[in-house]
């Protein structure tokens, strides 16, 4: 894989874009998702990349929830 290539990715039924790029320095993948900013993860391979893109987007996602919950609760 020469280029930055664009993924789907499906969390709890909710799609996200996602950018594959090719780690030049350390090898393997690194991964964005350019909805949430500062969002991002890496993989040896492709399959692991887009697996632990997943993981971040989770992750992404309960931290923005729990920080809406305390928000709400004050």
């Amino acid at each position: 894989m020469s280029k930055d290539k664009k993924y789907k990715v499906t969390v709890n039924k909710k799609s996200y874009d996602v950018i594959l790029h090719l780690d030049t320095e350390d090898g393997g993948f690194w991964s964005e998702c350019t909805a949430l900013s500062g969002c991002s993860s890496q993989g040896d391979t492709v399959e692991e990349a887009l697996k632990m893109i997943k993981d971040s987007i989770k992750g992404h996602r309960a931290v923005k929830a729990e920080k809406k919950k305390k928000k709400a609760a004050a």
